[in-house]
């Protein structure tokens, strides 16, 4: 019995055939009403995004765009971190600031877009080839589970700066095209080159895209070869998807290794580190727990009792229907002849494992590492649970608690926008013609952006008690004195979670002591009459 099969005994009697007019009428009324539920996402989402305050890592991508837009396709001498959104959101940002121009909102509208992008792939994977009122359920509880981010942590996991919420956007396309389209030999193919193009930009595509991809290749295969007992070269399309996707990953690791060395940016290597420990390990497992309901809006521990409160309590029912579409999918895996749910189960289950097992599960803000998993198991729970709710008539108490997040949806789009983070610097040091200096990575890019490339600080950090250039979101040519001059320094003692740079010590000792010394706030600017790039160490 297939997942399918499980989802609901009862089996809805075939519709009458409509009329020629009403299908006329349907085939533009369908692709409207997803086309407007698209566009009034985005205007939410864009609310919501502005909410959030654009930091330096926002601000670095829309700088990499901006250089690439004006020629630099390869980003040559740039320094990335181990993600490096070369082939997904960089080319969102470029599109983007080809309207907007470089501007911190650029961050906003990309965000706001990613997220409603998230919102229709995870809805249309969870209609598959349902119509009517079942489809209408389908969406309604992928969208649903996805609809309200939780105030706070969860939008900066969602809907802010790129991050892994994004990397879902072109595998669940892949996994759409695998659901739509007639199987030929080509078309794990095509996936598994797809899949390649965005491990380019994000090596966690290997946890949600290759291995699901390849082990559902490997798990068909084996029950024809091996327990149907049919001929392997019968077999040559799961054959194929359980080989490509693996030689796709390899090809993507080259292919990062290629445009560092024909001169392109430089992206860190992955830290592959797990759990030393059962202790560690136990503790890993309640900040796994608490992330997932942070990611379905839910996180309501430590909360007091309130009326936006009980909303997000509300969410729990969300996140239960997640939670029991990926168990329903679970008992089914090997005998389950739905690709896609098996493709949607396997993201799933492998990005929390790793995520489980990292040293990076030791504090809530790195849930970002497994934030692909709320599209994958939205999807999942509207494709397998929606017959089951019907059945049950348990689809008007649904509706009531969408009510509910409707209401803290538009609770949220109405708080104020909030500016850039060092907005009140950017203000001092125009006033104060002050153009390119230095300090800690939290006070560079965003200045620079929200500037709109007037004013430059360049990220430094200290060694050996000396300032060096900073290797992170970085361009070489930055810190070169014979193409740029930096004549100041910003102290700043940062705020939670964002550090800021406030080594005098090493400043003074490799700069030595400054002309000028401004106190403006909780930042201390320092100023000399020379140019500051010729005494850093390269």
């Amino acid at each position: 019995m297939s997942v399918s099969e499980a989802a609901g005994e009862a089996q809805p009697r075939p519709a009458a055939p409509a009329p020629p007019g009403l299908r006329r009428l349907r085939r533009w009324w369908v692709p409207a009403a997803w086309v407007a539920g698209a566009v009034v996402a985005f205007a939410v989402y864009l609310q919501l995004a502005r909410t959030r305050a654009v930091n330096s890592d926002g601000a670095s991508n829309a700088l990499q765009a901006w250089d690439m837009l004006h020629g630099n396709l390869q980003l040559h001498g740039w320094s990335l971190t181990d993600v490096s959104f070369y082939t997904t959101e960089l080319p969102q940002y470029m599109l983007v600031e080809l309207v907007r121009g470089l501007h911190q909102d650029v961050v906003h509208v990309a965000a706001a877009m990613t997220y409603t992008l998230a919102v229709v792939m995870a809805a249309l994977l969870a209609k598959g080839n349902a119509t009517g009122r079942e489809a209408l359920v389908r969406v309604g509880i992928a969208a649903g589970i996805m609809l309200v981010p939780q105030l706070g942590p969860g939008m900066n996991i969602l809907i802010s700066s790129p991050d892994h919420i994004g990397t879902s956007v072109p595998v669940m396309v892949i996994w759409l095209i695998l659901d739509r389209a007639r199987p030929r030999w080509y078309l794990p193919v095509i996936a598994a080159v797809l899949l390649g193009w965005v491990m380019v930009a994000d090596m966690l595509v290997l946890y949600i895209g290759v291995l699901p991809l390849a082990l559902a290749g490997g798990i068909r295969l084996y029950r024809a070869v091996i327990v149907e007992k049919q001929p392997l070269d019968s077999q040559r399309y799961h054959l194929i998807m359980f080989v490509a996707p693996l030689v796709a990953a390899g090809a993507a690791a080259l292919a990062l290794h290629i445009i560092h060395a024909s001169g392109g940016f430089y992206v860190s290597a992955p830290v592959a580190q797990f759990a030393g420990s059962g202790a560690q390990l136990s503790q890993h497992v309640g900040v796994v727990a608490e992330g997932l309901l942070l990611l379905g809006g839910a996180d309501f521990l430590g909360l007091r009792f309130s009326f936006l409160n009980a909303l997000i309590v509300l969410h729990v029912a969300g996140v239960a229907l997640a939670v029991w579409g990926t168990r329903l999918a679970g008992r089914c895996l090997r005998r389950d002849r739905d690709l896609v749910s098996q493709l949607l189960l396997l993201g799933v289950v492998i990005n929390v494992t790793i995520y489980l097992l990292s040293v990076r599960a030791h504090w809530l803000p790195a849930t970002r590492e497994m934030a692909p998993v709320l599209p994958l198991s939205a999807a999942l729970a509207g494709r397998l649970l929606a017959r089951r709710l019907m059945a049950a008539r348990l689809v008007p108490l649904l509706l009531v608690v969408s009510v509910g997040y409707l209401i803290g949806l538009a609770h949220e789009a109405v708080q104020p926008q909030v500016p850039a983070q060092n907005q009140r610097l950017v203000s001092w040091l125009a006033q104060h013609h002050l153009h390119t200096g230095l300090s800690g990575y939290w006070e560079s890019n965003v200045v620079t952006l929200t500037s709109g490339n007037r004013i430059q600080i360049r990220a430094v950090a200290t060694s050996g008690g000396r300032v060096v250039p900073g290797l992170i979101e970085s361009n070489q040519a930055w810190f070169d004195p014979h193409k740029s001059y930096a004549n100041f320094v910003v102290i700043y003692p940062g705020v939670r979670e964002y550090p800021g740079f406030t080594d005098t010590g090493a400043v003074v000792t490799t700069f030595g002591p400054p002309a000028r010394t401004y106190d403006t706030g909780p930042y201390t600017v320092l100023v000399w009459n020379h140019n500051l790039l010729s005494s850093l160490r390269r």
